[in-house]
């Protein structure tokens, strides 16, 4: 489990890198052709992971219940995501995996209400949710590389 949360961190800090070397309206901005940006895949994997692994789980998220509500599978960015806020996710980021780990050394999680993920990968554990949600992580973060890639070919229009 170690090395998978490990691998998730790596992919978060190569997301913060992201984060901190674009703009602020750059991470705010749905290019042509996406239904969301930068910002809202950086925090839907934090929302991702707290559903998969504490929520099935009959857990109490470890977040703010609004980001769950703003973020969750589904929705669309609503509004313009500040640099306070951003700096505040990106202690999250951080904080959840950190958290996760000392949950799961604890022995917390005892129950799971299995699940079938749009990938197609039925989830029985939060173990299973450990090892599925760094695929997630991925995911979302080279979606967030696609965005920032259209955003700088529109720039140069």
């Amino acid at each position: 489990m170690k090395h998978l949360l490990n691998i998730s961190r790596q992919t978060r800090e190569n997301f913060i890198r992201l984060i901190e070397t674009s703009t602020i309206e750059e991470l705010n901005e749905v290019p042509a052709g996406f239904s969301n940006n930068i910002i809202w895949n950086f925090v839907h994997i934090m929302t991702s992971q707290q559903l998969l692994c504490y929520q099935l789980a009959g857990l109490n998220p470890i977040i703010d219940p609004a980001y769950i509500l703003a973020y969750k599978k589904g929705t669309r960015p609503e509004g313009f995501v500040n640099a306070e806020e951003i700096n505040t996710i990106k202690g999250l980021i951080r904080n959840t995996i950190d958290q996760l780990e000392k949950d799961l050394d604890n022995n917390l999680f005892v129950n799971y209400n299995a699940f079938t993920t749009s990938f197609g990968v039925e989830l029985k554990s939060t173990n299973d949710a450990v090892q599925f949600f760094p695929v997630h992580d991925a995911l979302h973060y080279g979606y967030a590389l696609a965005i920032k890639k259209a955003l700088n070919k529109t720039d140069k229009n």
